[in-house]
C-alpha cells in the first residue's frame, strides 16, 4: 500500500512545515528552502509527498492522484461549488490561516453594504480568482445581470474603473482599506484544511496518518494587523479619479517581472514613481500626463486589452499567443518586441522516457505506452494547438497554475512550459524534446484604440519612446 500526500507551496508552506514537524510525519526536508517537489517519509515508508501550487491540490485529490492534501478552504470551496459530487472530502480544519474571502467594492463607489449594492444598479462587473464562488455568490443574491472576469490574481487592482466588485482573499478590513476597498460581505474564512479522496478513505488504511495529523493542530500565528498595515502604503501614487481621466491606459506587469520592466522603462527615459514596489501601489505615476498606469498580472493582460480596459500593456509573447490561440479574432496585436525577459516555450518529458523528439514520443503513444498522453501546462491553448499541429492522439490536457514540472512523471507525461536556461527542468530529471517558440516581453495594443486618431497618436508616441531604447 502507498499513500500520497499533496503539500502546499506559498502562503501555507511555513505553518504546514510547523505542523508536520510537530506531528513527526518524517518530512524533515520540507521547507521554504526546498527546491525538490518530491518527499519520502522517514517514519512511514509507504508515505510520499509532493509539493504543489495550492490551487492545484483540491483537483489532484478529487481526481484520485493523491490520497490526502493540505490547502485553503477557499480553493476547496471553489472546486466544490462547481463539482459538489466530486470525490473530495473535507477531513478537518487545521486551525491556521488568516483572513477571509471578501466581496469588496471601491471606497469611491458609495456602497457600504449589500442592500445598497442591490438597489444601486442592475448590471454588475465582477472580477476574481474564484469564478465559481463569484457565480454562486451572484446567483444566491439573485443579482439579475452580472459579468464575471476571471483573473490569475491581483483582483484588488480592478475596481472601480474596470470592475464594480472583486471577490478576493485578504487578512482583514484594515488591509482592504489600505487598498481603497470596502468589504461588503465575508464569504468564507481562509483556513487550512486536511482533505482526502473519498475512495482512498474507503479503500486504504489512512488511519496512521490521520491519527498523526489530528493529534496536534498547528497554532495560528498571531500577527498584528496594525504592524502589517504600517508597512504598506495606503495612498496610491495615482488616485482612482486621476487614473480614470487619463487618455491612454497602460498595464505593467507585477511580481518578478517588475524589476526588468522597470529597468527597461527607466532606460527608455520614463520617470516612474511607485514602480517597482512591494507596497500596495497599483497605480504608479509617470511624467506623461495623458498616460494612466495599473499593475496587473501579465497572464491577464491580453484579455484586459482585448476588452478595452487598457489600450496598451507590457506582457510576454507567450501570454499573447495563449490568448490569440483561444481568440483568433481578438483586437489585440503586438506593437513592439521589447527583447527582454527572453525564454523558450518547450515540450519536456522525463529523462526515463526513450524519446528524443515529438515524433519518437508519438511512436510510443501508437505502441500503447500512453493511453492517453497526459499533458500538463499553464499554457493550455498553446499546448492544445501544438498537439493538434503534430497530430498527437489521444491526449488529455491538465491545466495548472504554476510549478507544472512537479507533475512529471507520476501525474503527467508531457510538459509544455517556459524555460530560460533549462536548469530547473534538469534538476527535476526532465529533458526538452522540442522548442515551440521563443518568447520575450512585448508591447501589445488594442486595434480598436488605434483606430481612434487621438488615441493612435499617443499610443504611437509611447511605442516610439520604447523603440528608441532598442535602437
Amino acid at each position: 500500500m502507498s499513500i500520497k500526500l499533496a503539500l502546499p507551496k506559498g502562503r501555507f508552506l511555513s505553518p504546514t512545515v510547523n505542523l508536520l514537524s510537530r506531528v513527526d510525519l518524517g518530512f524533515s526536508d520540507y521547507g521554504s528552502e526546498t527546491r525538490q517537489y518530491r518527499r519520502q517519509s522517514a517514519k512511514f515508508p509507504y508515505l510520499s509527498a509532493k509539493i504543489f501550487q495550492e490551487k492545484d491540490i483540491p483537483i489532484q485529490v478529487a481526481v484520485g492522484n493523491y490520497d490526502l492534501g493540505i490547502c485553503g478552504l477557499d480553493w476547496i470551496e471553489e472546486l466544490l461549488v462547481k463539482y459538489p459530487a466530486s470525490a473530495l472530502v473535507k477531513v478537518s480544519s487545521l486551525d491556521y490561516g488568516e483572513g477571509n474571502v471578501h466581496v469588496v467594492a471601491s471606497n469611491q463607489a458609495g456602497i457600504s453594504d449589500l442592500d445598497e449594492l442591490l438597489a444601486k444598479q442592475n448590471d454588475w462587473r465582477m472580477v476574481s480568482e474564484y469564478p465559481n464562488l463569484t457565480e454562486a455568490f451572484a446567483l444566491n443574491l439573485r443579482i439579475r445581470r452580472f459579468r464575471i472576469f476571471p483573473v490569475w490574481g491581483a483582483a484588488e487592482v480592478y475596481p472601480p474603473e474596470n470592475a464594480d466588485l472583486a471577490i478576493l482573499s485578504e487578512r482583514d478590513d484594515i488591509d482592504l482599506e489600505a487598498q481603497g476597498l470596502v468589504s461588503l460581505m465575508n464569504l468564507l474564512p481562509v483556513t487550512a484544511f486536511l482533505i482526502a479522496n473519498r475512495e482512498s478513505l474507503e479503500n486504504k488504511d489512512l488511519s496512521p496518518i490521520l491519527s498523526c495529523l489530528s493529534s496536534k493542530l498547528a497554532t495560528k500565528a498571531q500577527i498584528s494587523s496594525s504592524v502589517i498595515a504600517s508597512q504598506r502604503r495606503s495612498d496610491p501614487i495615482t488616485s482612482h479619479s486621476q487614473w480614470q481621466r487619463k487618455e491612454i491606459k497602460l498595464a505593467l506587469p507585477d511580481g518578478h517581472q517588475q524589476p526588468p520592466a522597470s529597468q527597461f522603462l527607466k532606460k527608455a527615459g520614463l520617470n516612474l514613481q511607485g514602480y517597482p514596489s512591494r507596497a500596495w501601489i497599483h497605480r504608479p505615476s509617470v511624467d506623461l500626463d495623458w498616460l494612466g498606469i495599473k499593475v496587473i498580472r501579465p497572464q491577464d493582460m491580453p484579455l484586459q486589452v482585448a476588452t478595452g480596459n487598457f489600450d496598451l500593456a507590457i506582457t510576454g509573447k507567450d501570454w499573447l499567443q495563449e490568448h490569440l490561440y483561444r481568440f483568433p479574432s481578438s483586437p489585440v496585436k503586438e506593437l513592439l518586441d521589447l527583447r527582454f525577459g527572453k525564454v523558450r516555450i518547450v515540450a519536456a518529458i522525463s529523462q526515463d522516457i526513450s524519446a528524443a523528439n515529438i515524433n519518437e514520443l508519438k511512436l510510443l503513444i501508437q505502441r500503447g505506452k500512453f493511453a492517453p498522453l497526459r499533458v500538463v501546462s499553464e499554457y493550455i491553448n498553446i499546448a492544445d494547438k501544438y498537439l493538434r499541429d503534430n497530430y498527437v492522439s489521444p491526449y488529455k490536457l491538465i491545466p495548472t497554475w504554476g510549478a507544472s514540472e512537479a507533475f512529471l512523471p507520476e501525474d503527467a507525461d508531457l510538459l509544455i512550459d517556459n524555460a530560460q536556461t533549462g536548469k530547473t527542468l534538469a534538476q527535476h530529471n526532465l529533458k526538452v524534446i522540442d522548442v515551440l517558440f521563443q518568447s520575450a516581453a512585448c508591447l501589445i495594443g488594442n486595434k480598436d484604440s488605434l483606430d481612434l486618431p487621438d488615441k493612435k497618436e499617443k499610443m504611437e508616441i509611447f511605442a516610439q519612446i520604447l523603440s528608441a531604447r532598442l535602437s
